[in-house]
């Protein structure tokens, strides 16, 4: 099968399946090519949520475009991993084409496009997916309606099956207490819906509040309801990104490793896909040190993943706890106070996954704190010797050698409307140089 266009070269895709398994011939043209062209530093890119493969390559050539001109004398290969997540179609993305963007519905209908895409992310749910999608469309009164809602997102998404996966769904492991599956719905789930709306009524204020009519009227729990099943969702492509990362493209850079071991690698993620490749470093072979830099675009895990002890709990650590010391290299963590599903929607759904145990109402300021923070929201928390720059400054500076270094983007990622904001504002020249800077590539 040839490889998607894009304007750079040499450049390979590289496929997994949902369980980490990699197209075996795409991953062989990979291992021969980076030898045969001579390639010298090897930028890997992971896509975060997405619906399907040409999205995909879009964003690596928008994003890759600029790099020969950065770097014109450096033997640069390019890799595009893809990988089984899905993207609700009402999300707006900087650039889209604006004919598309207004057949766009307003939610909370679901849409046959997104029909279409969790039936590819979730085969043999078609009931279950009908009957949400009768729920939303029906948007009946009940609140017992909105409770069978919140029990048929429950066995859309599934829970975490037993064993070392289930660790690919929490960023945090407590000393003693058992991880088991996430309680997707710790309270009433209209109660968990009624938060959505009313955080969603925030997002599309424009100073953040309600106002005009919107504020002399309740907000709808189904608009509610349609961003819980889109978080339940992402909890799913949450713990889908750590097992790809892990069991799939870890094991790939180790492969290439073994085979040309002068090959320099640099991961870079976005959203899910920043997880994805944290992952891999959990992956990798023992002695493998050809990962030079790992750059997390708008990650969405935990701010404390790589953290040793959580400040709110000596008991806890980060699933990654140390994993950053396996990069021969930096690992640099771009955020953008823009990013709302980040700074908002994330601390929202941590009570999804039991993280949030007591939070009330949408206070959001209070939500926003340490305790459910995103890496995108507020970059790395807790890892010392972590430094920081906005993005001018990290630019111009050499960087450091090693560690984890947060750079704050908000300069360039800040575009885009509710509920996402920024979080897709990512194909910038000034992040791709910045990719160019954390590896060294020259």
């Amino acid at each position: 099968m040839a490889e998607p266009a894009v304007g750079v070269s040499p450049y390979w895709e590289l496929t997994f399946d949902a369980d980490g398994d990699p197209d075996a011939g795409r991953r062989d043209r990979l291992l021969a090519g980076v030898a045969r062209h001579g390639v010298r530093d090897l930028i890997v890119f992971a896509h975060g949520w997405n619906n399907d493969r040409s999205g995909a390559t879009r964003l690596y050539d928008g994003f890759f475009a600029p790099i020969p001109r950065l770097a014109p004398r450096a033997r640069v290969g390019y890799v595009g991993v893809v990988w089984p997540s899905m993207r609700f179609s009402d999300e707006p993305i900087p650039d889209f084409p604006r004919a598309v963007a207004a057949e766009m519905p307003r939610r909370p209908v679901l849409d046959k496009d997104t029909r279409h895409a969790l039936l590819e992310t979730f085969p043999g749910r078609a009931t279950v997916i009908d009957q949400l999608a009768r729920l939303l469309d029906q948007q009946p009164r009940e609140e017992a309606e909105l409770e069978e809602f919140g029990r048929l997102v429950r066995l859309l998404v599934d829970v975490v099956p037993p064993g070392p996966q289930a660790l690919f769904a929490a960023d945090t492991l407590c000393e003693g207490v058992p991880q088991d599956s996430p309680d997707l719905f710790a309270g009433s789930t209209a109660a968990v819906c009624e938060d959505f709306a009313r955080a969603l009524t925030h997002l599309e204020s424009p100073d953040g509040t309600p106002d005009g009519a919107a504020s002399f009227s309740l907000p709808n729990p189904w608009e509610g309801a349609h961003e819980l099943l889109r978080q339940a969702t992402y909890y799913a492509m949450k713990r889908r990104a750590g097992t790809v990362g892990e069991r799939g493209l870890g094991r790939v850079v180790g492969q290439l490793a073994a085979r040309s071991p002068g090959v320099r690698v640099h991961l870079v993620g976005h959203s899910f896909g920043a997880r994805l490749v944290s992952f891999a470093l959990r992956g990798l072979p023992e002695g493998v040190r050809t990962v030079k830099s790992v750059t997390l675009l708008q990650g969405a895990f935990s701010h404390y993943a790589f953290a040793s002890r959580l400040p709110h709990d000596a008991r806890a650590g980060g699933v990654l706890e140390g994993q950053h010391n396996r990069i021969d290299g930096p690992l640099v963590c771009c955020h953008s106070r823009h990013d709302s599903a980040l700074s908002t929607m994330y601390p929202l759904a941590s009570r999804m996954a039991g993280d949030a145990r007591g939070v009330g109402a949408p206070d959001l300021g209070r939500m926003l704190g340490a305790q459910w923070g995103a890496m995108g929201h507020d970059g790395v928390q807790a890892v010392p010797g972590t430094t920081s720059y906005d993005l001018a400054d990290a630019l111009r500076a050499e960087l450091p050698a090693s560690g984890c270094v947060n750079v704050d983007a908000a300069a360039v990622v800040r575009r885009g409307g509710p509920p996402a904001g920024a979080h897709s504002d990512i194909v910038h020249r000034e992040l791709a140089q910045l990719v160019l800077a954390a590896g060294r590539i020259r």
